[in-house]
């Protein structure tokens, strides 16, 4: 029998297999669909705004339908949407199709956050959602590898099909995985929003999550288009953009030993600096060389301070857990299809440098309310 952590490594990975799809892609789709690279980037963006539209939705869904019946169908149309996008011919039939795949797939992170909340005491539970990470490193190595190097010797299509195919296994396989003992909580949806807007440590935690998925996520999204632009193929410049993969799961490795002995506050000042470290890195020069080491920042940034505001979200308001966490997950992926709508335009005219000076400049203010912010928290 399949042990549920590996179930849950399996759901985070096929959840960021897909969203890590499309980015090393950008400019071969924009030239096989005869658009501008900034309608393609903005497209991605779409995909990230419904990714993180649902996840609140979702969050409701499972505390009524549970856990695990909630992620099988969510992954079931995912698999259905994501064979889609691979059979589309324009790109607004492009855009229709990745908002429904980004708004079914977004129900597989927090569900696994939520479930591990549910299931794990609190004292482990920063190594347990680190051991998460296993899947999203693994999904992003391989959709940053993989899609790239499909998009050159197949078609672009083929890592959508990829996606869907994975999607639709693990709808079968969690059949394995077994329902929390208690999913129902004993307040109503509105019930549990109208205890979070009372949470000036949660509203802030959520504001928190917008910032930094515009920052990280949205950091990552341009890496291999930059990359690209320098002249290198796409499968190159996914290769590249893979070793963040390679660097998450080594940081979360090392950030889920670090957890039992340092305070959260100091792994969100670390990864605050990687940040910070990597978008002024990207910002002198996006070749390929220079961009696997800003990978590999933007790895470390994630598994430290990300894996810990993400741990944050399951202690900081437990009567109302899959509110906060869902919202929490949304608040990322809506800072990350912002961040693709504001600097679109900088990757359409090559002026990635303004694009990661941006982005580093509001890393410092978010690195610093961040670690003052956990190190003042302290639980109910």
């Amino acid at each position: 029998m399949i042990r549920p952590v590996r179930l849950l490594q399996a759901t985070t990975f096929v959840s960021t297999m897909d969203r890590f799809t499309m980015p090393p892609m950008l400019i071969v789709m924009a030239g096989a669909l005869g658009v501008p690279l900034s309608a393609v980037v903005q497209t991605a963006g779409v995909y990230f705004l419904a990714y993180g539209i649902m996840q609140p939705v979702w969050g409701v869904v499972s505390d009524r339908l549970g856990r695990v019946r909630t992620l099988r169908l969510t992954l079931l149309a995912a698999g259905v949407a994501a064979a889609g996008s691979a059979a589309v011919t324009t790109l607004g039939q492009l855009g229709v199709a990745r908002a429904l795949t980004g708004a079914a797939m977004s129900a597989a992170v927090p569900a696994s956050l939520i479930y591990v909340g549910d299931t794990v005491p609190a004292e482990r539970r920063q190594t347990e959602v680190t051991n998460l990470m296993v899947g999203v490193a693994l999904g992003t190595a391989l959709a940053s590898a993989g899609a790239g190097l499909l998009a050159v010797a197949v078609s672009w299509r083929a890592a959508f099909l990829a996606s869907s195919v994975c999607a639709l296994t693990l709808a079968f396989l969690l059949r394995a995985l077994p329902e929390p003992a208690r999913s129902r909580p004993p307040e109503g949806p509105l019930a549990q929003f109208g205890r979070l807007l009372r949470a000036p440590w949660a509203l802030l935690l959520l504001f928190l999550a917008f910032v930094e998925g515009g920052i990280l996520l949205g950091a990552l999204t341009l890496l291999p288009a930059a990359v690209e632009s320098t002249g290198v193929s796409a499968a190159l410049a996914g290769a590249v953009t893979a070793v963040y993969g390679v660097a998450v799961l080594v940081g979360a490795r090392l950030t889920g030993i670090l957890s039992r002995r340092w305070p959260a506050w100091r792994l969100i000042a670390i990864g605050a600096v990687a940040a910070a470290a990597a978008c002024g890195v990207a910002a002198v020069s996006q070749r390929a060389w220079v961009a696997g080491a800003v990978a590999v920042l933007i790895g470390l940034a994630w598994a430290a301070m990300h894996s810990s505001l993400q741990t944050w979200a399951t202690q900081v308001l437990p009567a109302a857990r899959a509110t906060v966490v869902s919202l929490f997950a949304g608040c990322l992926f809506a800072g990350s299809a912002a961040s693709a709508a504001i600097f679109a335009g900088a990757a359409e005219a090559g002026r990635y440098e303004v694009a990661y000076v941006c982005l580093g400049l509001v890393t410092i203010p978010l690195g610093l309310l961040a670690t003052l912010a956990r190190a003042r928290w302290r639980p109910l």
